[in-house]
């Protein structure tokens, strides 16, 4: 760096340092942002980046001085536009896009500036009175008439559309209208990180939808695993716990008696004995047989029971209902 101002040096230096120190480094683009925005927004990031605006010579000799120990880094040059900046920080390239997306604001449109979305002066009452402003909107193609002492607007109106640039006379009305469609913030361009380098484009991800994507496929991939019997960690104790009831109806199926099915299939057992003993005439079962005939009998008797209420008050509840419908019907051909 041979005949190079020796505060050229130590800038370089010092970027290279910050550069060095960063897990992730990136390019935003500061162009039209008012210095008290972008005070407030270097506030937000206190603590979780830095900011550092420079020549931009200078930045691109410290990224080809990094590029030793961060392979590709030289690569951010490509992206250096308008008034870029450097932007270095631990935090991963998709949190640093969203706080840098969070942190933009609305401001006035400006004459001459490019429109990102559709500019609309929506419907209703603007709150001006009948004067010089209602020729205005109108000169700019915005619907506008008198109501109840007002200037209204009958209806949404587009008065530029996306990537058209913003005449004066639009600038003006919107401004009196207190219509802001302009984003102002750190248009960040591009990001390096281990190697990698990604573009704005590809950090813009919905967070929401991305975790609900991520969990469907989870879900999906779990119930894979278990249905074709595929052991991992995740999924090892749901398919042995499924092996172990499938194995179990087996054996109760297949009557096949072990220490874990002897006490179902015992049970069921009894109960088979009891409904064919049931069938049976008094004197074909001894004394034993029929006391515990009996005991079920008395058992079951309160559930019965129970049930017949149940049917009882079902029916006088469709008798009641039935009647006040009958009774409604008749007040109805009584009334007409």
């Amino acid at each position: 760096m041979a005949h190079v101002a020796e505060w050229k040096k130590e800038e370089v230096n010092e970027l290279k340092g910050l550069i060095d120190s960063s897990e992730v480094v990136g390019i935003v683009n500061l162009l039209n942002i008012p210095a008290r925005q972008l005070q407030e927004m270097r506030k937000t990031l206190v603590g979780k980046a830095t900011i550092r605006l420079s020549k931009i010579n200078l930045m691109k000799l410290a990224l080809e001085d990094c590029d030793d120990e961060k392979a590709n880094i030289t690569g951010l040059s490509d992206y250096m536009e308008g008034q870029p900046a450097l932007v270095c920080t631990d935090m991963n390239p998709f949190s640093l896009y969203k706080i840098l997306e969070d942190s933009k604001t609305s401001a006035p449109a400006k004459a001459g500036s490019i429109a990102s979305d559709d500019i609309v002066v929506p419907a209703g009452d603007t709150g001006f009175p009948p004067g010089p402003f209602l020729g205005e909107l109108q000169q700019i193609g915005v619907p506008a008439r008198i109501d109840k002492g007002k200037i209204v607007v009958s209806k949404d109106t587009v008065v530029v559309e996306a990537g058209e640039e913003v005449p004066k006379n639009v600038a003006a009305a919107l401004t009196r209208l207190d219509i802001k469609p302009m984003e102002v913030g750190m248009d960040l361009k591009a990001v390096y990180e281990e190697g990698s380098i990604f573009e704005a484009d590809v950090l813009a991800i919905d967070e929401e939808e991305t975790l609900a994507n991520i969990q469907s496929a989870f879900t999906r991939a779990f119930n894979l695993s278990v249905f074709t019997a595929y052991p991992t960690k995740e999924t090892i104790s749901t398919i042995i716990g499924t092996a172990h009831s499938k194995a179990y109806n087996v054996g109760i199926e297949a009557a096949i008696l072990t220490d874990k099915t002897s006490d179902m299939l015992i049970a069921l057992a009894n109960a088979k004995m009891l409904a064919l003993a049931g069938e049976l005439s008094s004197d074909a079962i001894d004394s034993e047989l029929a006391d515990k005939l009996a005991n079920v009998a008395v058992a079951a008797a309160p559930v019965a029971e129970a049930a017949e209420e149940e049917v009882e008050e079902e029916v006088e509840e469709e008798e009641e209902d039935d009647g006040e419908e009958t009774a409604a019907a008749g007040l109805g051909a009584l009334f007409g």
